[in-house]
């Protein structure tokens, strides 16, 4: 079963289908990221940014920004360096290289073994990309993300931002069902096709195009501190008055802003 590809199964009832359908995924990504760029105007912010704040720092080099480049690739995209506490980070990182892996191994069997059964080690790395992402993507579902009964709120409550991780592990929990029943045109295997369409023109209703935005908005953050910019931001002090503006209780407005952090008795454990 890891070692035979999948998809040959589909090949005799329509040898293009699975070609044609990654192809329109792929363009439903794309228009569906351009239409949440124009949308939420995230290009434009960055832009607006950019221009707002030419000039008010101290000039950053050809060569630090390239340092600067490489630290978001390796610690922000590479290593989810956002993330501090571990498990999150964990189960991002099996999500997130899980369906790289999984995509990719997708496309190589679909575009250059369409009817083969054999098809070197692509088959084992579509297995395991597929069970890297549900493990991280269970994991965070179930144990990680936020403890909506904490917050007063039912554990079947959805919100719009649960599309993309919903969508993504009902596709690839249908796609390994149909794959470990023997393949083919089955039942299984167009719930797997509607629920992958799902996933992908979901795009400009759910979190799949933070992927594109978070490296760009690291970058964005980590040269605002090499160049001074940063240092614009309201200061994290109750000695400022809009700072004090944000406690109605007198005894906190003129306060250090670390009072209080003594009463905790643990770590945050629900985000």
């Amino acid at each position: 079963m890891f070692t035979t590809n999948p998809f040959a199964g589909i090949s005799g009832f329509a040898p293009a289908l699975m070609q044609w359908y990654l192809v329109v995924m792929a363009l439903a990504v794309i228009v569906g990221t351009l239409f949440d760029i124009v949308h939420k105007g995230s290009a434009r912010y960055f832009f607006e940014n950019m221009r707002r704040f030419k000039g008010k720092g101290r000039e950053v080099g050809g060569g630090e920004k390239v340092s600067i480049a490489m630290q978001t690739l390796v610690v922000d995209v590479l290593a989810s360096g956002e993330f501090f506490n571990a498990k999150r980070r964990v189960a991002h990182l099996l999500g997130m290289y899980g369906f790289v892996l999984y995509i990719a191994a997708t496309a190589v069997l679909v575009f250059c073994y369409p009817a083969s059964q054999q098809a070197g080690i692509w088959p084992l790395l579509w297995w395991i990309g597929a069970l890297m992402v549900l493990v991280g993507g269970y994991w965070f579902w179930f144990f990680i993300r936020v403890d909506v009964a904490a917050e007063g709120q039912s554990p079947l409550r959805l919100v719009k931002a649960d599309l993309f991780v919903l969508s993504l592990l009902v596709s690839v929990t249908l796609g390994v069902i149909w794959a470990a029943t023997g393949g083919g045109v089955s039942i299984a295997f167009w719930l797997y096709l509607l629920a992958t369409a799902v996933l992908f023109f979901g795009v400009p209703w759910s979190k799949f195009a933070h992927m594109f935005f978070k490296p760009a908005a690291a970058f964005e953050k980590r040269l605002s501190r090499a160049d001074g910019t940063a240092e614009n931001l309201p200061l994290q002090t109750r000695d400022d008055p809009e700072q004090q503006k944000r406690h109605s209780m007198e005894l906190l407005q003129n306060a250090p802003m670390d009072m209080g952090l003594g009463i905790k008795r643990e770590a945050p454990r629900h985000y």
